[in-house]
């Protein structure tokens, strides 16, 4: 089923406010996608103006900036340890922006949205 970002036709005390029009395809959205970790896999999308979105389905490798020695490392990752727009994200190990995660060199923040851009990106917190 898809979803529509229009406006529900309903006031904020529960009157009805007439809908000045029908559905259009442009205001369509989309489910979102939970990136867990796991094996490798993305999907490649097709949005309005025949741009490519590429999401992540699921990760197993991480993109951690150093920011001590400036490079970039290509590491595991290991879990979530913790997720401040939502607890259960951690149970679930869904990684979004934000989520700190455990690799192989240590802990490190997510600085992308791997359901929008299809990668981990994140800067390393502390080396364990």
């Amino acid at each position: 089923m898809p979803i529509w970002k229009l406006d529900t036709g309903k006031k904020p005390t529960g009157g009805e406010v007439k809908i000045h029009r029908k559905k259009r395809k442009y205001d369509k959205g989309s489910l979102p996608f939970l990136t867990k970790i796991g094996e490798e896999r993305r999907k490649i999308e097709r949005r309005r103006g025949g741009t490519k979105k590429v999401r992540a389905l699921s990760v197993e490798f991480a993109n951690v900036f150093d920011p001590k020695t400036k490079k970039t490392k290509k590491v595991k990752i290991l879990g979530v340890l913790e997720n401040p727009a939502n607890p259960e994200l951690v149970r679930r190990e869904v990684i979004t922006k934000g989520a700190i995660i455990k690799t192989e060199i240590g802990k490190a923040k997510v600085t992308s949205r791997p359901s929008q851009h299809g990668v981990v990106n994140a800067l390393l917190l502390s080396k364990d």
